[in-house]
């Protein structure tokens, strides 16, 4: 039966690390891999989470399982920072712990799927997993631009998109810091989303995967605080890989909010067969870390500061690529007002082929880079590097 199988492609991204790995140049620059970087290239464990490891591992008296709905209390302390005041908006909202941003993100898929999703809209470019996810639950899938030319969000594209739609789709919207482009909605523009979707019946599925990483914790949910407010029912898909360090440890939350409090339990009690049948239990220990940060001041107060520093190196580092003007035929004046990890510059295969053989800089084939793979010591380096393939 085995030989039936047919060979599939390798990550790219994957392959990616390999080559960058491979390569003996010790100037070379790594700008593919999705996580967060110090100006000196680390990965750091946040403070507070190491904190919070040591408190786990004085206080903590077993390891038993949890369930497939996960720590409670972890699910309840982020949602005052997901929701705001009225977390539970009026006790519609109710959720529970994920393997990361990417089973919050299946798990919201395969539920629209079971209550009767039978399209999803999606902006592209997007999370190259967003599609395989989708194939793989077996829904059909709309698109439209996200960005236009200029570095601004597509609104048009969308509204057309939405013009088109109705029961039975659902849209699939990046809450902030978009993955890969870095371009977000503004305020007014969630906002008029907000309304077509009220006008148009159709279900958002909101993936929130970098809050605090782009303008800040407040402003990164305007968006999504905008569609709730405004919509009868909807599904978020949540992270805490980024904004709390804990990428190997797959942190992620999914909540659902109901036209009616009394149907959550319902919904929930599908939403966990789902679980149970995809991983049976979440993995625990990032989960607890993030709960004992947020139940303790002094650890919060920490995190924040720590998630605000990162924030302020990466806005630095696009205040310095979109200072540098031009670099060759491309204009980077537009990369200041992207938000988050990441953004896509509009290179060719050949260049980006360029920039890898003479240069020792690693991005996706798209042209997508993580801006935190650039520092002060390579920023400079990267920007003429550019102007010469980009000529």
């Amino acid at each position: 039966m085995l030989d039936r199988l047919d060979p599939q492609h390798a990550d790219a991204l994957l392959a990616l690390i390999k080559m960058y790995a491979d390569d003996p140049r010790p100037a070379k620059i790594d700008l593919g891999v999705g996580v967060y970087r110090t100006d000196d290239g680390s990965t750091p464990v946040f403070s507070a989470i190491k904190s919070a490891e040591g408190q786990l591992l004085t206080e903590q008296k077993s390891k038993a399982y949890l369930g497939p709905e996960g720590d409670m209390g972890f699910v309840h302390a982020l949602m005052p920072y997901i929701f705001g005041e009225n977390a539970t908006m009026h006790g519609r909202i109710q959720g529970m712990q994920t393997p990361g941003g990417t089973g919050a993100v299946r798990l919201a898929l395969a539920l629209a799927k079971q209550a009767g999703v039978k399209r999803v809209l999606m902006g592209v470019p997007s999370w190259p997993n967003h599609a395989q996810i989708l194939a793989d639950v077996g829904l059909e899938v709309a698109t439209f631009q996200h960005a236009s030319a200029d570095g601004s969000a597509d609104l048009d594209a969308l509204r057309s998109a939405l013009d088109g739609a109705g029961a039975g789709d659902a849209v699939l919207l990046h809450g902030c810091c978009h993955n890969p482009t870095g371009i977000d909605y503004t305020h007014d523009q969630w906002d008029e989303i907000a309304s077509m979707l009220v006008s148009t019946g159709v279900l958002p599925l909101i993936d929130v995967a970098y809050q605090g990483l782009g303008q800040g914790m407040e402003e990164d949910v305007y968006g999504l605080r905008a569609v709730l407010k405004a919509v009868p029912e909807a599904l978020i898909a949540y992270s805490c890989d980024k904004n709390f360090g804990l990428y190997r440890d797959r942190v992620g939350a999914f909540y659902v909010m109901a036209q009616k409090g009394d149907q959550l339990d319902t919904i929930m009690s599908n939403a966990n067969a789902l679980a149970r049948a995809n991983w049976s239990m979440p993995p625990d220990h990032g989960g607890a870390a993030v709960r004992t940060v947020l139940r303790d001041a002094g650890m919060t107060d920490e995190w924040r500061a720590e998630l605000a520093s990162m924030r302020d190196r990466m806005r630095d580092v696009r205040a310095k690529l979109a200072g540098a003007g031009n670099a060759g035929s491309l204009d980077l004046t537009s990369l200041g007002k992207g938000n988050g990890l990441f953004a896509v510059l509009p290179l060719d295969k050949q260049q980006i082929a360029a920039l890898r053989r003479d240069h020792g800089v690693y991005m996706a084939g798209s042209g997508r880079i993580n801006v935190a793979g650039l520092h002060s010591g390579n920023i400079d380096t990267f920007i003429a590097a550019l102007s010469e393939v980009a000529n």
